[in-house]
């Protein structure tokens, strides 16, 4: 049987062929897990309020071998302690950030396997009580709409899944970490040394977040499927 991945759905106003607003995975990211083996699951976010309970997230998750956390809008400002919003950030949801937030949490607890994608570093990062710079500069400063060489720390757990010391990343993000959550490492860094990739040294289970999107060219670059192969790998071994 397929090790069975959970992957947040983010909300959309609408997509095609459906009359309403929509829970939504990208395609290539859940074609990434079922490439390596794995069978993604898209997961309904609930958190009445913002907060999701713990417990119900941790019922929720035990059914599950690995868990992705996809990208999307921006996180809250206040939920790293800023009191004001800049103004390029987008895309906020309370209830995405209060369930996201509650899944990083328990899976880095459990040492249930985890990939973290662009939003997902940053609910990472902000849920071990790391904060986020809210804008980069604008089309100068910012990484949307770039490939990039990163380069990516030895002895990692990056390293070791993508087999390459370089990766080539698809990134789309305006924000970048600024204080690191507590525990979290740096394992890659681009050029201009923004954050690249973080990972937890000590952890009970296979863990790394990386602030591009490997799903935007995984199905080329063996390098990127690396990171899904070896998500998969560490969700098969745990399910014993």
């Amino acid at each position: 049987m397929r090790p069975l991945v959970a992957v947040p759905a983010r909300f959309a106003a609408s997509a095609s062929a459906l009359r309403h607003a929509a829970e939504v995975t990208a395609r290539a990211l859940a074609e990434a897990v079922w490439r390596a083996g794995g069978e993604p699951v898209t997961v309904h976010p609930h958190a009445p309020g913002g907060t999701a309970d713990p417990g119900e997230v941790a019922a929720r998750l035990a059914r599950f071998d690995g868990v992705l956390l996809p990208g999307g809008g921006d996180v809250a400002p206040h939920r790293y302690g800023a009191a004001v919003a800049h103004a390029s950030v987008y895309d906020v949801d309370d209830v995405q950030d209060g369930f996201d937030l509650a899944v990083a949490r328990r899976a880095l607890a459990t040492g249930m396997p985890l990939l973290a994608v662009c939003r997902g570093l940053q609910v990472v990062n902000v849920a071990l009580g790391g904060s986020m710079e809210q804008d980069m500069g604008g089309p100068v400063g910012e990484h949307r709409h770039r490939v990039h060489p990163v380069t990516v720390c030895r002895g990692s757990l990056l390293a070791g899944a993508t087999g390459a010391g370089t990766v080539a990343a698809s990134c789309y993000h305006h924000q970048r970490v600024a204080r690191r959550g507590a525990g979290l490492t740096v394992a890659a860094r681009a050029a201009d040394g923004t954050v690249e990739a973080l990972e937890l040294p000590g952890a009970s289970g296979w863990f790394t977040a990386v602030q591009w999107h490997p799903e935007d060219t995984a199905a080329h670059d063996r390098a990127q499927q690396g990171l899904f192969d070896a998500l998969v790998r560490a969700a098969r071994a745990a399910r014993g």
